[in-house]
């Protein structure tokens, strides 16, 4: 198979797993086929679905991947649902600050790992905002970040608490308080 082939196989997010391991294993020093193979990995999960996409050759290709030179492939693999916690783990000190970002944002990152993130640098302590296993001291205080974007998110977040929610009904960005009193009203408080 050639390698336009095999990116042209790639683009079909149902191709099956067994095909998308033999094209890795042939073209694994190929960065442009490899970042494909996230993408393709990546298209047949849901962060609302979490069995849709897990098969065994799934996470051994996330193991690959989390070593690839291309940022977007380990990119991919942090906020993959079906990445491992000792993937997680080592993408959490990854040199790419978007890496561990996504590691923050990702519901199966360890407690521990959300609590050393939440020290990194914004960008990464932003992603927490949106994690639904982000522990409630570090969302309440992102709920007082200076960016709105985080705001919303938190108040948005299904793990906020409620005395957290109930302090963002003031708060002075008009779409974080209308989100803060809808998931009060979801919670019937």
């Amino acid at each position: 198979m050639t390698k336009e082939e095999a990116l042209q196989k790639l683009e079909d997010k149902n191709l099956p797993f067994e095909i998308v391991k033999e094209i890795y294993v042939s073209f694994k020093e190929d960065q442009q086929v490899v970042s494909q193979i996230a993408m393709n990995l990546s298209l047949r999960t849901s962060v609302y679905d979490p069995s849709k996409g897990k098969h065994p050759i799934m996470t051994e290709l996330l193991i690959e991947l989390s070593n690839a030179q291309d940022m977007g492939a380990r990119w991919a693999v942090a906020k993959n649902p079906h990445t491992p916690m000792e993937i997680l783990k080592k993408l959490a000190n990854d040199e790419v600050n978007l890496v561990r970002a996504l590691v923050a944002t990702n519901p199966n990152t360890p407690q521990e790992i959300l609590e050393r993130l939440f020290e990194d640098e914004k960008i990464v302590r932003d992603g927490l905002s949106g994690n639904i296993n982000a522990p409630s001291h570090i969302l309440e205080q992102l709920s007082k970040d200076s960016d709105k974007l985080v705001r919303l998110r938190v108040a948005e977040n299904p793990s906020t608490p409620t005395h957290v929610l109930q302090q963002m009904c003031n708060d002075p960005d008009i779409d974080v308080a209308k989100a803060a009193q809808l998931k009060l009203k979801e919670r019937n408080v």
